[in-house]
């Protein structure tokens, strides 16, 4: 049997002290990443609505929708090319109504082209003067002298006083115009874009069929210094309304590595929150969203946007609409009820998502698709597309993603502790 010398044993005993120190600290990190864990679902919780191209019921009641667009007079012609883009994909066959907002009085020749565009019912919004300028109680000069130094400094779209206007219209106040009080459902439609699948199915009907509150089809991550306090100002509002984290909040977080005594200096960074705690900055990209408008006018969304309105980041920062729904929904919504539209091609600017065609799943003899459109790309198998055409693209979705969350939870790179987590469990 060896013996271990006394030199050696007493070098042991003055470190055995250092070692459960260092072993604690490791077991209490490992215990604080593992509230963040997010269980891998038994069943898949959002499969989509269908996989192959449907014949379109023009018969079947349909919901209380409107497809909206937020536009100016200028961008008539890019505003045609979406609608055209739309009704030749869907809206031929369902007919919803459109409601365009623009914060100056339209134009004629604005509204004459999108009415040779489409047959669907169309709504000219203002939006009212109070919805799209600085709060009353803002002093205007510092807000302004504040977007200046944010373009100064390279901020995306941060010196764009319109900019900063339209993302707290979006986060806020558009669903109190008007013409969409009436309206349960909504499309966000942009201008210039395109849809390159058929929309063969109501997806309205089966938003509210499966109890859906959100719909996207791009997750991006936002850029770091255009709101660099959000998420803590959202997290420190969930705190104080004891809102228990749901698993698609926590898929949202990179939690902190450092050991308790650390992690509270790291709240100092930005998109942390006051427990050192980090948004991995993935969000849906708003630009597309089918979304329930009474998730928005319900109480508790409208609570956090007054929180969030009351700080003055929307113009002492670039808050975008996209990071402020996403958050609220991640924090408010069930992951079961946010819906991903992996089955419908769009593109806006050089973003895009691009599903293959389901094989056999064409309906190559109907007339009603074959009016729209009689050609398409390949049949993939897996593909869940309908007669979809990417302008023959190899790659079906843009490199930037950051899908899906539920299954790779915190970003591309997980912190070392999740895969020692993972080891030890």
């Amino acid at each position: 049997m060896a013996v271990v010398p006394s030199r050696l044993r007493r070098r042991l005993r003055q470190l055995t002290p250092l070692l459960w120190v260092l072993l604690a600290l490791l077991v209490e990190i490992c215990i604080h990443v593992s509230k963040f864990h997010v269980p891998v679902p038994e069943r898949d919780l959002d499969p989509p609505f269908y996989t192959s191209c449907q014949e379109p019921d023009t018969s079947a009641p349909r919901e209380n929708a409107a497809i909206v667009m937020l536009a100016r007079n200028k961008e008539f012609a890019e505003a045609r090319n979406s609608v055209a883009s739309l009704e030749r994909r869907f809206n031929r066959w369902f007919q919803y109504p459109y409601v365009f907002l623009n914060d100056e009085p339209w134009s004629d020749e604005f509204i004459s082209a999108i009415r040779a565009t489409t047959n669907a019912s169309t709504t000219f919004e203002v939006i009212p003067q109070e919805s799209w300028t600085f709060p009353s109680w803002m002093d205007k000069d510092e807000a302004q002298a504040s977007i200046k130094e944010q373009g100064d400094r390279g901020v995306m779209y941060g010196g764009l006083t319109t900019y900063h206007h339209m993302c707290r219209f979006f986060s806020g106040a558009f669903y109190e115009i008007e013409a969409l009080t009436k309206h349960r459902y909504y499309w966000r439609l942009e201008p210039d874009v395109d849809f390159s699948c058929s929309i063969t199915y109501d997806p309205f009907v089966e938003m509210a069929k499966h109890k859906k509150v959100y719909g996207y089809t791009m997750a991006l991550w936002e850029e770091k210094d255009t709101c660099p306090t959000l998420f803590r100002e959202v997290s420190d509002w969930k705190e104080q309304n004891n809102i228990a984290s749901s698993d698609l909040w926590k898929a949202s977080i990179s939690p902190s590595n450092l050991p308790w005594m650390l992690r509270g200096f790291s709240s100092w960074f930005s998109h942390r929150d006051r427990h050192g705690d980090g948004w991995n900055r993935c969000h849906y990209w708003s630009n597309f969203e089918i979304a329930d408008l009474d998730f928005f006018r319900g109480s508790s969304y409208k609570d956090l946007y007054a929180h969030l309105e009351k700080t003055g980041k929307f113009y002492f920062e670039r808050w975008g609409d996209a990071a402020v729904h996403a958050l609220a929904v991640n924090m408010l919504v069930e992951p079961e009820k946010v819906h991903h539209f992996a089955d419908f091609a769009y593109r806006h600017d050089s973003y895009y998502q691009c599903p293959t065609n389901a094989p056999g799943g064409q309906l190559v003899e109907s007339r009603t698709l074959n009016a729209a459109e009689s050609t398409w790309a390949p049949e993939v198998k897996g593909g869940i597309g309908c007669r979809c055409d990417c302008d023959g693209r190899t790659t079906r979705n843009h490199p930037s993603y950051c899908l899906n969350k539920l299954k790779e939870p915190t970003s591309p790179k997980r912190p070392w502790s999740t895969w020692l987590l993972g080891w030890v469990s």
